[in-house]
């Protein structure tokens, strides 16, 4: 196999889901704050934060949910130190959680599918405020024009994940700086027209209360449990990386632009009809900033969107699909594309968005609490090279290919999660039955981390002082094997 040759910014990067050579680390953890901030300097932030008050939270309330549920970043965070530790994808990492061929059935659904539906649900934002501004310009309002400006946003960001990994620290940098001054300039005018006196027409109590607030902690939450894919941002940094440094700069770049602009969102729709965030937001801004604004959504759009792909093409690879990291790229931008054009096309936007964010837990909430016990279980101790490995009776091999304490958790987890969420598509009967209250990422989450935590302790897949070698009497007793440090 030919040595993809170093990664550098403004070229194409080659490399998929190989071993990073300690020769090509490079970098520092802090270089992570603008990796993960401009996708999060976010004009989804606002609908999301707006959504909060039209469900009849009151302004406190909101910003509570808020400032809580933004606390969720730090999974994604720690995470994404398991990236210096194996030097390869999360994709590839997971291995270590479901089992080689277990692995293949988790990434179809977290790595494809549910990529492919962020990708169109941030294309279908970008969209809503391209074609408005096409409007603005005079063109005619036509399928047409629609379809033409989506895929012209999905083409400009499936470059930048084919560019790679320096591409995107590099682009990213600038990006965050842009977007910041773009939105705090529209955090100015919303705050002229902030109601600070405002009380929902009808304040919640009670169950109703209860209800909205756990609904809010899903949507607020659901963005940074869909992250799982951090340690493809991380894995080109060296090997001795402090984890705590890893975790918090990731964290922190994320958290800190969700919290400051979901807040906003919630604080415009005290005094603006949030129920079509474009439009309340265009019609509060000067007519000549518009433009400037549409222009920094695509912008944050397309760096959300970058990294989206860029991880989702790796994960095409770690599946086993024989196929280059960039046509991976392109096969799941396209499914990305056609799903935005059936959002634009068919269905309401802001309902997309909070169906979407609501569902969506039932699945990413389990799979980050299996990630994060099994990195604590194994102090993160990932050896790529042997994550690599895929043949029968290799490391990760474990029982036929499958983990089953991982695929246990995510099972369980996923279906406590069900029965919790409370949707416009689905509430599921223990959330019917307590009123509607949404618990979907607490339960699914703890029960996931729990399951996995007893059963690979059970089963001894997991030693407590560290990860299993193939010789070791214990691997041995239960007939499964995990590595050793690397």
């Amino acid at each position: 196999m030919t040595t993809p040759p170093p990664v550098r910014a403004g070229r194409p990067e080659t490399r998929g889901i190989d071993p990073v050579p300690d020769a090509e680390r490079i970098g520092r953890p802090r270089q992570l704050f603008a990796v993960w901030a401009a996708p999060n300097v976010s004009y989804l932030s606002f609908a999301v934060g707006a959504s909060l008050i039209l469900t009849g939270l009151s302004l406190p309330q909101a910003l509570g949910v808020i400032l809580t549920g933004n606390l969720l970043w730090i999974c994604t965070g720690v995470v994404a130190a398991s990236g210096p530790a194996a030097g390869t994808s999360g994709s590839v990492i997971s291995r270590a959680y479901y089992g080689v061929v277990g692995n293949k059935m988790v990434l179809i659904v977290t790595g494809w599918l549910i990529a492919s539906a962020y990708l169109a649900l941030n294309w279908s934002a970008a969209s809503v405020a391209g074609i408005g501004l096409a409007g603005r310009w005079g063109l005619p309002d036509s399928p047409v024009l629609d379809a033409v400006v989506i895929c012209l946003i999905a083409g400009v960001t499936l470059l930048v994940a084919i560019y790679g990994y320096a591409t995107i620290v590099r682009l990213y940098t600038a990006l965050s700086v842009l977007l910041t001054v773009v939105f705090v300039v529209v955090t100015g005018y919303v705050l002229d027209a902030v109601d600070w006196s405002y009380t929902p027409a009808e304040p919640l109590h009670g169950a109703s209360l209860a209800a909205a607030l756990g609904t809010g902690f899903t949507l607020v939450g659901s963005t940074a449990l869909s992250y799982s894919n951090s340690p493809d941002l991380a894995r080109y940094l060296p090997r001795a990386s402090s984890v705590t440094a890893v975790a918090g700069w990731t964290a922190l770049g994320a958290y800190l632009p969700s919290t400051v602009f979901t807040s906003v969102g919630a604080l415009a729709a005290t005094g603006l009809d949030m129920a079509a965030p474009q439009a309340a937001l265009e019609e509060l801004l000067p007519g000549w900033f518009v433009p400037v604004f549409v222009i920094a959504v695509v912008l944050n759009t397309i760096a959300n969107n970058g990294m989206t792909a860029y991880s989702a093409g790796l994960s095409v690879q770690s599946v086993g699909v024989r196929i280059a990291r960039i046509p991976a790229v392109l096969v799941i931008g396209g499914l990305g594309t056609a799903a935005t054009l059936c959002a634009i096309l068919v269905f309401d936007f802001l309902t997309s968005v909070n169906t979407m964010l609501q569902l969506v837990v039932v699945i990413t909430g389990p799979a980050m609490a299996v990630a994060v016990t099994d990195l604590a279980l194994r102090r993160n101790r990932y050896d790529g090279g042997r994550l690599l490995r895929q043949e029968r009776g290799g490391p990760f091999w474990y029982r036929g290919g499958f983990h089953w304490p991982g695929l246990l958790a995510l099972l369980t987890g996923g279906l406590a999660a069900l029965m919790w969420v409370r949707t416009t598509f689905w509430t599921g009967p223990l959330a019917t039955a307590s009123a509607g209250i949404d618990l979907a990422i607490p339960v699914g989450m703890g029960v996931a981390a729990l399951v996995y935590w007893a059963t690979a302790r059970a089963l001894r897949t997991i030693s407590a002082d560290g990860p299993e070698t193939p010789d070791s009497p214990t691997a041995k007793g239960a007939s499964l094997c995990t590595p050793t440090s690397s």
